[in-house]
């Protein structure tokens, strides 16, 4: 049984590093990558879609004396004209932990532009146009990269919000494998489960959002968006699976309960969320 129990774990544990990673990689917020030819060369450019309290870097690892490029910016669903500025070549140092030893960033020198800092959940488009003597390339041109800002979100109120967000992924997964195998714990691993998610989801995550835009809750019956929303319909079957639970083993509840987390928190992080309304200065979701 011992052995059983550690497999269900293993399995759960890549389930939800599974899910996670398709969340995060296939999200609006994720930078964006191209791939472009020249130079007699292929170049891959990932392109950023999400920025805090500061001008966006944008960077280009190409290194030629030939080369010029440019950035063409203006806001999201603004009729305007289109702002340009010269990349420069820029020596990039990279001083925290995290950026050196988990992302294994280096210092280097490279060619970068910035977008203009915008107000939490203000949105540009851009795409660059790159020379060297005739030749001529643009990226993202016919299909801008869209850019959100959003307000900087303490390390304490953010890393928790994660942490219990995976756990509740995690706990969810257990539960409903026991709930499948017929283990009698699924029952506690329900009860972690549903508590986490008010933790994560309804605690932390809501200060999460008021840090970076400014709303403690963009859901129903406030707005449409979407990860408060998945949160939501998220909780309400664990609250049938709790609550179905506590005098009466009802495992169907807590299979459910535990496909439909999988298949809420596979959707791509941060679609129809927060956006601002240049026109009117508002936030809107949807």
């Amino acid at each position: 049984m011992k052995f059983k129990k550690f497999l269900i774990w293993v399995v759960a544990i890549v389930i939800t590093i599974g899910a996670v990673l398709y969340q995060r990689t296939t999200g609006p917020t994720y930078e964006r990558d191209e791939t472009i030819s020249f130079l007699d060369s292929t170049w891959e450019i990932e392109l950023v879609r999400s920025s805090g309290e500061r001008d966006a870097r944008v960077k280009l690892p190409m290194k030629s004396m030939e080369l010029s490029a440019t950035l063409h910016y203006r806001k999201f669903r603004v009729d305007e004209e289109w702002t340009s500025v010269s990349f420069e070549t820029k020596e990039i140092k990279y001083h925290s932990w995290f950026m050196t030893k988990v992302l294994g960033k280096e210092d280097e020198e490279a060619l970068v532009a910035y977008l203009p800092m915008q107000p939490p959940a203000g949105k540009l488009q851009y795409f660059l146009e790159l020379n060297a003597g005739d030749e001529k390339v643009f990226v993202a041109k016919d299909k801008p990269v869209v850019i959100r800002f959003k307000g900087d979100v303490p390390a304490g109120v953010l890393i928790p919000h994660i942490i219990l967000m995976f756990m509740t992924m995690l706990f969810a997964t257990v539960a409903g494998i026991y709930a499948i195998s017929h283990i009698e714990r699924f029952k506690r691993m329900t009860n972690w489960t549903f508590w986490l998610l008010l933790l994560g989801g309804f605690i932390f995550g809501p200060w999460v959002q008021w840090h970076a835009f400014g709303e403690w809750w963009a859901g129903i019956p406030f707005g449409w968006d979407l990860t408060d929303n998945k949160t939501l319909f998220a909780l309400v079957f664990w609250v049938a699976a709790f609550f179905g639970n506590r005098k009466k083993s009802r495992p169907g509840l807590v299979i459910l309960a535990a496909v439909m987390t999988l298949v809420i928190f596979s959707i791509p992080h941060s679609m129809f969320g927060s956006e601002l309304d240049y026109s009117t200065g508002q936030v809107t979701q949807g």
